[in-house]
């Protein structure tokens, strides 16, 4: 497998602009309340964080996220500021009565690239529970009819649970119906509020990510996974089986990469928190990713490029060779790598085996019978 080399500069840059949302969702991994936190970047810092994200080269994805990011006052000032520096520009709205008709224009004209919106179950009553607030649901799909009206490219992420799961295999007549571009599904990590909901185990997990490979044949949206990198691996290892035509988004596309009509690119390199993926929280805070909460600086001391570069815990998680148990054995290593995130939350070793994949890898049975 080709080893990624994203030493230089990250792919993706997410940016938490707030930890404010009106929404209690079950799963949130900030425990986002109504109320900013108390220091988070301010106006001139933030519009530093953007200008130097945009000397980055190549110029990465900017992913602007929360809590809710319209829960900021300046939202617009810093995606103008973004996309006049070349920058192309995601949000991650939550489904509030901030999320009009006319905010969505709004972003449309201000130059968003993608509006992504969250479905976590195919009817009101499974998701609104979910997401903690009345309405969500009904919100959310009228978001969606905006954003295709204004010629609003969409996504619809997805938080996969042992509850949730059964209800989402419903879901994919109704992106399409939609016409959303991505069905992103985030496979739960016991973070924040997570840490009490229930994941699927690593027998349930191999079977969705099959389910999700069949999606990505028969729908016309594409399909990727967050916090389940073994879906490359899956991937890669049904597209030798056959030469079906499929939008699945893995690493190492050669003749089955699509291009997305927005211009959103996807990497052809496995990206993973900290390899090509930097979250920076609120506050400045820097971390391989927003499930993986472990501080390695903050923008306000030093430029985000030098704490991805330089700091030891973005460098081990750029190691594939550091990996432990059968991550570290196994031939996937450099486009999978496992999910760092569900290591650390589940183990207390970012480095450990993920602990929600099912696949042995040969190199690591012989290990253990040369072992025994």
């Amino acid at each position: 497998m080709r080893r990624p080399d994203f030493a230089n500069y990250p792919y993706l840059v997410a940016w938490e602009v707030t930890h404010a949302c009106l929404l209690a969702c079950r799963h949130c991994r900030a425990s986002a309340e109504p109320q900013p936190l108390p220091g988070e970047l301010s106006t001139e810092e933030g519009l530093r964080l953007v200008e130097e994200v945009a000397t980055y080269r190549p110029k990465p994805l900017l992913l602007l996220t929360g809590g809710d990011p319209l829960a900021r006052r300046d939202l617009f000032t810093l995606i103008a500021r973004a996309r006049e520096l070349g920058l192309k520009v995601g949000l991650t709205p939550a489904a509030t009565p901030l999320l009009t008709r006319e905010t969505v224009s709004r972003l449309k004209e201000v130059g968003v690239t993608r509006l992504a919106l969250s479905l976590d179950g195919a009817t009101a009553e499974t998701h609104d529970a979910f997401r903690g607030e009345a309405g969500s649901f009904r919100r959310t799909l009228a978001a969606l009819d905006w954003a295709r009206d204004v010629g609003l490219p969409t996504q619809v992420n997805t938080t996969v649970t042992r509850g949730t799961w059964p209800e989402i295999q419903a879901l994919p007549d109704l992106l399409a119906e939609k016409g959303v571009v991505l069905w992103s599904l985030f496979f739960l990590v016991p973070v924040g509020r997570g840490a009490l909901l229930k994941q699927l185990s690593a027998k349930q997990f191999e079977a969705a990510l099959n389910w999700l490979y069949e999606i990505s044949i028969g729908y016309p949206f594409h399909v990727k996974t967050t916090e389940a990198h073994h879906f490359r691996r899956v991937v890669l290892q049904r597209r030798r089986q056959g030469d079906r035509r499929d939008r699945a988004l893995a690493a190492g596309e050669s003749l089955h990469q699509e291009y997305f009509q927005d211009g959103m690119e996807h990497s052809r390199l496995g990206v993973t928190d900290g390899n090509g993926f930097v979250f920076v929280s609120a506050t400045g805070d820097v971390a391989p990713s927003g499930f993986l909460p472990v501080a390695a600086g903050n923008v306000r001391e030093k430029p985000l490029l030098e704490i991805y570069r330089e700091s030891t815990l973005f460098r081990e998680l750029r190691d594939k060779d550091l990996l432990k148990g059968k991550c570290g054995a196994c031939e996937y290593r450099f486009v999978c790598g496992g999910s760092r995130a569900r290591a650390w939350a589940e183990t207390g070793d970012y480095l450990a085996s993920d602990p929600r994949c099912a696949y042995v890898p040969p190199a690591w049975l012989a290990r253990v019978g040369r072992a025994s």
